[in-house]
């Protein structure tokens, strides 16, 4: 009865039907379960819980707050008692002696420093005071190797870090730090600090209409021509450096992705089906495009930096040959799929190999062409400033370092906003060509 329960399944088309209908089932619930067992695997395995425990939100938001702003320290060595005001702690950014903002007043040794309206904290000798609105006068000072700290109510809250070696008070209107060696305090601002003009410069304080329209602020200079160069000039923001770091990208790119355009289309033909048909030469082509392509351009980076030491000629080696392995079988790929008929059209006019390969295949292919390289040149703008990082080249080098230090991250999100922009161009003009040169627009 069982085997022939079994024929009429198989034999009946309704059968047939239940049975499939009851897999599809099946497998409908078996992929959703597969992938929530996948879930809770990647949940244990990168520790995710414990991620969520070594969360710093306050660290978080200090990073963030640092890229749009920047602090002014107001710094005394407890060794000398001298008493220093300067922006990000720059030695460009010092305030001359007598010159410090309104915000800070000096009394012999004693040094005030207005956060805010009602935020004040006070330098008097080795001591630091700081009366917090709502909170009360909270006192530090040194007591021989350690640092003493008094509050209001006697414990310390959680605005308060402290220890035998350090005391920090944070606050919405400031940062105050307290180190065997020094005391500072912190005073936070909106935007980027002398982006255009150090202190040292003669225009730094005045506006753009002063500049362009006023008399002559520095004797020496036209106030447009000595804005130029103070600006071009900075120190602090290497303004000159940054342009020349990122011309040095976009030519590691640009070079790198024509390099590899004009090595991989002779060997495109080679490797192309109907172009040489000799089996052997077609493998031997494909497996160099394959083992091109198959390391990456960080590890062709690694290796060449080795053999030509770190340079933009490293980083445009790396691009070339990772770009050459694409390039080969995309031009190969596109080769195999030409018109014959074009081919044998200009074969019956008489024409020699080379010319049929000219005027029948090229006119081709050139759309194509133009459109993978133009594609890859945006895509190789990306991958350079990451390239450069490691070879010493271009604005990669630039952020890297600004990253490294951890001191002026509004410098990270300056490079990283300039990288953007050139990224932005880079597709304009690539989406300007493409209509220039494909469809004659």
């Amino acid at each position: 009865m069982t085997d022939a329960t079994a024929s009429l399944a198989a034999t009946d088309p309704r059968a047939r039907a239940e049975a499939g209908i009851r897999r599809q089932r099946r497998i409908a619930l078996a992929i959703p379960a597969a992938i929530l067992l996948y879930l809770i695997y990647i949940f244990f395995a990168f520790d995710l819980p414990g991620l969520a425990s070594r969360l710093r939100v306050d660290n978080m938001v200090t990073l963030v707050s640092d890229t749009w702003s920047y602090k002014t320290h107001v710094t005394r060595d407890n060794r000398s008692g001298d008493v220093e005001v300067a922006i990000e702690g720059e030695r460009q950014g010092t305030y001359a002696e007598g010159a410090a903002p309104d915000w800070v007043t000096r009394d012999g040794d004693v040094t005030e420093i207005r956060l805010a309206p009602d935020h004040l904290a006070v330098f008097d000798g080795g001591q630091v005071r700081y009366d917090v609105p709502g909170y009360g006068l909270v006192t530090a000072e040194h007591d021989g190797r350690d640092i003493a700290l008094d509050t209001p109510d006697g414990t310390v809250p959680d605005f308060i870090s402290a220890s035998g070696a350090r005391v920090d008070i944070t606050t919405h209107a400031g940062r105050v730090s307290l180190t065997r060696n020094r005391n500072e305090v912190f005073r936070y601002f909106a935007g980027w600090e002398l982006f255009f003009f150090t202190l040292s410069s003669p225009y730094h304080g005045h506006a753009a209409g002063e500049i362009l329209f006023g008399d002559r602020i520095d004797p020496d200079r036209s106030n447009i021509v000595g804005a130029w160069q103070d600006f071009w000039g900075n120190p602090m923001w290497r303004h000159a450096d940054v342009a020349w770091a990122l011309g040095e990208t976009i030519l590691m790119a640009f070079l790198g992705t024509m390099g590899a355009a004009l090595v991989a289309l002779p060997l495109g033909f080679a490797a192309a089906r109907n172009f040489a048909p000799v089996l052997a030469i077609r493998f031997a082509v494909r497996r160099v495009f394959d083992f091109a392509r198959g390391v990456d351009a960080l590890i062709w980076t690694i290796l060449l930096s080795r053999a030509f030491g770190p340079g933009p000629l490293t980083g445009t080696l790396a691009i070339l040959l990772t770009d050459t392995g694409t390039f080969g079988k995309l031009f190969s790929e596109t080769l195999e799929n030409v018109d014959t008929r074009q081919i044998e059209g200009v074969r019956s006019t008489g024409a020699k190999p080379l010319q049929r390969y000219r005027f029948g295949v090229i006119p081709q292919i050139t759309p194509v062409l133009l459109s993978q390289v133009l594609y890859l040149l945006e895509s190789n703008t990306r991958s350079a400033t990451i390239i450069g990082a490691i070879t010493g080249g271009g604005i990669g080098l630039l952020l890297t370092q600004a990253i490294i230090t951890q001191k002026d991250w509004e410098e990270v999100s300056y490079y990283i906003v300039l990288i953007v922009v050139m990224v932005i161009l880079m597709d304009t003009v690539s989406g300007w060509l493409r209509n220039k040169l494909i469809r004659g627009d």
